[in-house]
């Protein structure tokens, strides 16, 4: 029976008064569940890969697919699941998402070869596309208009700590299993999140809008565009670049995709509801949000990457010295994530962001210009700069880019918060490949070039967050 009132009341609540306490805070423990596990396992696997490739007894250079069917699979149906949360409801999604992710986490665990392990990781990527695509417009339906700040601030803490945190989970479970049991986990987690979100998130959806339909030929056009270009960036950046591949393919799978992107957006220009959300890239504030979000986490990607040969190759850390120096980054992010939360409404979330990269482009800066033989605490001090700048950019742009949209446009807005994230990930992979190529990191160059590319990054990412304030918002009611 109270299973039964608690589904009535999530169905019958509005979405633009949030829900009631408690039904609140077991939604947002779903939520945080769900997103922690799918960026998590984004990276997690990274350190497994020479003990993967050993075990299966394959070919190093293709154990790479483990991690790269995951992301192509996430970031190809982001913009398609979101699409379809706007249709059938941020709950149906969510859901199906997770009992996808946690059945393939399952079929990854019980893998034998590399090619079972690598469809159960395009599998899981599926699933947690569907976790993604929602994950800020359930936000959105969770908390009221006056708290949705603190909601924010609270699931970008989630996405931002499990980004970073992947090697350090993988070393932990290695340190005591082998690499199965990386997947194990999510099994049971799974399964729980199943169970709450069936009675705490809310299952209404926005009203029918003239135009809305779901094109699996816009899905299928969606999917060529994403995966040829991120398949063509990986071989010129990673391959192409280190001798390993021919260039020729690369470029052709960059114009290839380019070439379905054309076709691909000039048809959504025609539609109302567009799966690609070019009417909403209409609107500058949101336009220009996206464009601060790629920067930014190109920023970061190139940071994250950087700084561990950084640390092990120039200064000569030991693995676990490394480890806790670059711990003060994502541990600032947390302590300055709720802050930003209190501070947006107070103040335009144009000059929140733009205070905050300007911020981390500082502590990229600082990081680049380090000593031959700089102490723990001139590391960790910039660390923790570079942390409480992105901290305090991630949430108000998020919060910007959840409800500068329409309301019956949220799914959309959150699946375009995810795709500029991935996007700007995997450009700062890329780049770095390049770098890296030119400069080897053994030689110490290369880090501190990419430290620099990361604050000039940032630097753009400012001035766009700063535009922001000079464009009017376009909020639904």
């Amino acid at each position: 029976m109270r299973h039964a009132e608690s589904a009535a009341r999530a169905q019958q609540a509005p979405a633009t008064d949030g829900l009631p306490q408690p039904q609140r805070r077991w939604a947002m423990l779903v939520i945080i569940m769900g997103i922690t596990v799918a960026v998590l396992d984004g990276t997690i696997v990274n350190l497994a890969l020479p003990g993967i490739a050993r075990e299966l007894q394959a070919d190093p250079a293709h154990a790479i697919w483990v991690v790269n069917a995951y992301q192509i699979a996430t970031l190809v149906m982001l913009l398609p699941l979101a699409s379809l949360g706007d249709l059938v409801g941020y709950r149906r999604v969510y859901l199906c998402g997770m009992a996808l992710f946690a059945l393939a986490s399952l079929v990854a665990m019980l893998a034998d070869s590399l090619e079972t392990l690598i469809a159960a990781r395009a599998l899981q990527g599926l699933g947690a596309a569907g976790l993604m695509s929602v994950n800020s417009a359930l936000v959105r339906v969770v908390y009221p208009r006056a708290q949705l700040g603190r909601g924010m601030a609270l699931n970008s803490v989630v996405v931002a700590s499990a980004s970073v945190a992947g090697p350090s989970v993988a070393a932990a479970i290695l340190s005591v299993a082998s690499w199965p049991w990386l997947f194990a986990f999510n099994v049971p987690l799974g399964l729980l999140v199943l169970a709450l979100g069936a009675r705490a998130l809310p299952g209404q959806r926005a009203a029918a809008v003239a135009g809305e339909r779901f094109s699996w030929v816009d899905v299928l056009l969606n999917v060529l565009m994403f995966a040829l270009i991120f398949v063509g960036a990986d071989r010129l950046g990673v391959r192409s670049g280190s001798g390993q591949g021919p260039a020729p393919i690369a470029w052709a799978l960059l114009l290839a995709g380019v070439a379905v992107g054309f076709v691909y957006l000039r048809r959504q220009r025609a539609l109302a509801m567009p799966l690609f959300p070019v009417d909403l890239l209409r609107i500058p504030v949101f336009a220009l949000s996206m464009g601060t979000s790629v920067a930014a986490f190109c920023a970061q990607m190139l940071s994250f990457i950087a700084l561990p040969f950084l640390l092990l190759e120039t200064f000569g850390s030991t693995h676990v010295e490394a480890g806790l120096l670059i711990t003060a980054w994502p541990l600032a992010i947390v302590v300055m994530a709720p802050i930003a939360g209190r501070l947006i409404g107070r103040y335009p979330d144009g000059w929140l962001g733009g205070i905050g990269l300007s911020v981390l482009a500082l502590g990229l800066v600082l990081l680049a210009s380090l000593p031959a033989q700089p102490g723990n605490a001139d590391i960790v001090w910039r660390m923790a700069l570079c942390g409480l700048g992105f901290g305090l950019f991630q949430s108000p742009n998020n919060h910007t880019i959840v409800t500068s949209p329409p309301s019956h446009r949220s799914g959309a807005a959150s699946g375009m918060l995810g795709t500029a994230r991935l996007t700007g990930q995997t450009l700062g992979a890329v780049l770095l490949a390049g770098i890296f190529s030119i400069w080897p990191p053994h030689a110490g160059r290369g880090p501190f070039i990419a430290l620099g590319l990361a604050a000039a990054c940032a630097a753009v990412a400012a001035v766009c967050s700063t535009l922001r304030t000079r464009e009017p918002r376009t909020r639904s009611a």
